[in-house]
């Protein structure tokens, strides 16, 4: 199987590029889609460890080796972003002039002049060296490095979150989007970290109760934020705030959000409440699994409503593009963490 994951990939990226000839905007929302949800896997993993240097315990010495067998991908994460560049003008009204950029709301002079194409690259390229660094396997050896990267990491993901996701929508803003997104990240990574260790032979055997807690935390935090956005969005009913969520909640996608609630929420945190869930590492991987997928879900919620709510390209082209960019960056094979464990321990 790992010498088959790259042609996989390219027969996965083959299936989909006729999506690019069919309708190129919701390509690029499809790209962008399965990009953001590798670079979350990434960051999200690097969160876990940061959070444990600071903290201490077993569950991150467990969790250390596969996430940074993830983070030596960091630098194709970056790569993958690139072929974005062709579609900034297809996404983003801001970067196309359109008249609900132009002639819509009123709008400070700074939102004018930070979405501006000049602006928004220096700002990529800023974003990719800082994620750059942060994946560097010497960053843990210290704690004064994990405070910093952990700081920095909440800042600019969070901006590059408003850049690359909330600018979707013209006018639409919220206080609570970076969190909301951040979380999720954390959330889909712990659920990878989890997988690839119930798939390899470690030694000594990871404490799966830890670890099913630490999952149980993370979806849980996730579902408070965003749910609490929604609440706060609902109660005021303001028509620039509501644009975010209308194309949620009136058209199909109000389907999606409730199998989110469902399943990416409810069912996880009734299941990892059972010890018996969370100390069965095949009973736990079943879990991770879910909301691994839904994590995707969610990504895909976050970005395609806002691009083209009715089509049902993205249905083709998210799990095409998501199987493509993941067996290339992540699909080494599963005893792969297990073998970086000396490394892992090596940090004080």
């Amino acid at each position: 199987m790992p010498r088959l994951r790259l042609p996989l990939a390219a027969l996965a990226l083959a299936l989909a590029l006729p999506g690019w000839w069919i309708d190129a905007r919701v390509f690029f929302a499809c790209w962008l889609v399965a990009w953001w949800f590798g670079l979350g896997l990434v960051l999200g993993g690097l969160t876990n460890i940061w959070i444990h240097r600071l903290s201490g315990g077993r569950w991150g010495e467990a969790l250390r080796p596969p996430v940074q067998w993830t983070a030596r991908r960091m630098p194709w994460v970056i790569v993958l972003f690139l072929p974005l560049a062709a579609g900034l003008g297809l996404l983003y009204p801001w970067a196309r002039g359109d008249a609900a950029w132009t002639a819509g709301l009123a709008r400070p002079a700074f939102v004018t002049a930070w979405l501006e194409p000049t602006a928004f690259w220096i700002r990529m390229a800023l974003y990719a060296l800082a994620w750059w660094w942060m994946a560097r396997p010497s960053v843990p050896q210290r704690k004064g490095r994990v405070a910093g990267a952990l700081a920095l990491h909440v800042v600019l993901s969070s901006l590059a979150s408003v850049d690359l996701l909330m600018s979707l929508v013209p006018g639409w803003f919220s206080t609570a989007f970076g969190l909301v997104v951040l979380s999720g990240q954390a959330t889909g990574a712990t659920a990878l970290s989890v997988l690839r260790l119930a798939h390899a032979a470690a030694d000594p055997k990871p404490p799966w109760r830890d670890l099913g807690n630490l999952m149980l935390m993370w979806v849980m935090v996730w579902a408070y934020v965003a749910f609490m956005e929604f609440l706060i969005i609902w109660a005021e009913n303001l028509p620039r705030e509501i644009a975010f969520f209308v194309p949620r909640l009136q058209t199909g996608w109000v389907w999606v959000s409730l199998a989110l609630a469902l399943v990416m929420f409810v069912l996880p945190t009734l299941a990892l409440l059972w010890r018996a869930i969370k100390d069965d590492p095949r009973r736990l991987r079943g879990v991770a699994a879910v909301v691994l997928a839904m994590q995707l879900v969610n990504t895909a919620w976050l970005v395609l409503p806002s691009v083209a709510p009715h089509s049902l390209l993205g249905w083709w082209l998210v799990p095409l593009l998501a199987l493509a960019m993941g067996l290339a960056l992540f699909g080494g094979p599963a005893a792969e963490p297990a073998r970086l464990s000396g490394a892992g321990h090596a940090h004080p």
